[in-house]
């Protein structure tokens, strides 16, 4: 399975080997054509995780400390997804 981070996880290549990060650019060197081309497709295709994530934390599981039963957080998550594939349809 493919993972797709951006930049700031440069370390995590060597734990995962299929993860897929930005390339950066160099001190005195600019970026050639594929390169940006491979950024532009990784930047492209997190952007759309990034606002799923963002239309998730609008039901505040995600961005505040969940302070129910551990055991109902699957469910509840699961549910607020629902929802949001519901509004999707």
């Amino acid at each position: 399975m493919k993972k797709i981070a951006d930049s700031g996880y440069q370390g995590g290549q060597n734990i995962h080997k299929n993860m897929k990060i930005p390339i950066k650019k160099q001190k005195n060197k600019s970026l050639n054509f594929l390169e940006k081309l491979y950024n532009w497709f990784v930047n492209s295709t997190r952007v759309k995780i990034e606002h799923i994530f963002a239309k998730i934390k609008i039901f505040k599981i995600l961005s505040e400390k969940y302070r129910n039963r551990r055991r109902k957080f699957s469910l509840r998550f699961n549910l607020v997804a629902a929802i949001y594939n519901f509004q999707l349809i």
